[in-house]
C-alpha cells in the first residue's frame, strides 16, 4: 500500500513538471492549471510558515511566556504584545471603503520602523565595503605565499605580510573600483584621455561583471532542469519499471 501510495507521488509531480516545462514550447491550458496548483501550494504553505516561523515564535510564545524545562520556574509572558494584534488587523480595513483610511496606520508604522532599520542596515553592509577596498599594492615579501604547513611555526611569516601575488590581486582590485567609479562621472564633461580610457574600461569591466552574474543565473536554471530530469528519468521510471515487474 505504501509503495502504490509512493508511486502515486511520483506520478504527480513527473506529471506537474512535464506540465510546467510545456511553456518552453508556448502558452497553453495544461501549463497554465499547474502553475495555478503551485501558486496555490506555496500560498498555502506561506501562510503555515508565517505562522510556524514567525508569528508563533517572534510575537505568541513571547507573549505567553514558556515553562522552564524542571516545570519549577516560568518565564513571564510579555503581555503588551497584545497591542500588535489589533494593530496589525487594522490592515484589513482596506477592504473596507468606508474604513479604508485605518489601513494607513499600520503601513505608516512598519515604513517607519523600516526606514529606521535601513540606516543601521546601510552602515552594516556598506561601510565594511568601502574599508575593504581599501587594500595595499605594496608587497613586503617574497611573491608566492608559502604553505604554512611546511613552514616552521618558529619562522613562519610574520602576521601582515604581503606577498607579491596577493599584492597583484589587489592591485587589479584597486584599479577596477577606479575604472568602475570613473564610468559614473557624468556630472561634468571629461577631456582627459586618461578617465576615458579608464572610463571604457570600467564599461567593459561592468560587462564582465554582469555577464558572470547572469552566467550564475543560467547555471542555477540548467541545475533545476537537472533535478527535474533525474526525477523524471531515475526516481519516477524506476519507480515505475520495479512496479511493473
Amino acid at each position: 500500500m505504501s509503495y502504490n501510495h509512493e508511486l502515486v507521488s511520483l506520478s504527480v509531480g513527473a506529471i506537474a513538471t512535464i506540465g510546467l516545462y510545456t511553456i518552453l514550447y508556448r502558452e497553453n491550458k495544461f501549463y497554465r492549471f499547474f502553475e495555478h496548483l503551485f501558486l496555490g501550494l506555496a500560498s498555502g504553505w506561506a501562510l503555515v510558515a508565517l505562522w510556524t516561523e514567525t508569528l508563533k515564535v517572534m510575537w505568541w510564545d513571547k507573549m505567553l511566556g514558556s515553562a522552564a524545562a524542571d516545570g519549577n520556574q516560568a518565564a513571564m509572558g510579555y503581555w503588551p504584545y497584545v497591542m500588535l494584534l489589533p494593530v496589525g488587523l487594522l490592515g484589513y480595513t482596506v477592504f473596507s471603503k468606508k474604513h479604508n483610511w485605518l489601513s494607513r496606520i499600520p503601513i505608516g508604522i512598519i515604513l517607519g520602523f523600516y526606514s529606521g532599520q535601513q540606516f543601521n542596515a546601510w552602515t552594516n553592509r556598506y561601510i565594511p565595503q568601502i574599508s575593504g577596498s581599501m587594500k595595499s599594492i605594496i608587497p613586503t615579501a617574497g611573491f608566492f605565499k608559502p604553505d604554512p604547513n611546511t613552514l616552521n611555526p618558529a619562522l613562519g611569516p610574520v602576521k601582515g605580510d604581503l606577498y607579491g601575488s596577493e599584492a597583484l590581486n589587489n592591485l587589479i582590485f584597486v584599479l577596477t573600483i577606479l575604472c568602475v567609479l570613473s564610468y559614473f562621472l557624468f556630472s561634468f564633461d571629461v577631456k582627459s584621455k586618461v578617465i576615458k580610457n579608464a572610463s571604457l574600461a570600467g564599461r567593459w569591466l561592468l560587462m564582465i561583471g554582469f555577464g558572470a552574474i547572469f552566467g550564475t543565473t543560467v547555471m542555477m536554471r540548467f541545475s533545476l532542469l537537472i533535478d527535474r530530469m533525474y526525477f523524471i528519468w531515475i526516481e519516477f521510471i524506476k519507480q515505475g519499471i520495479l512496479h511493473i515487474k
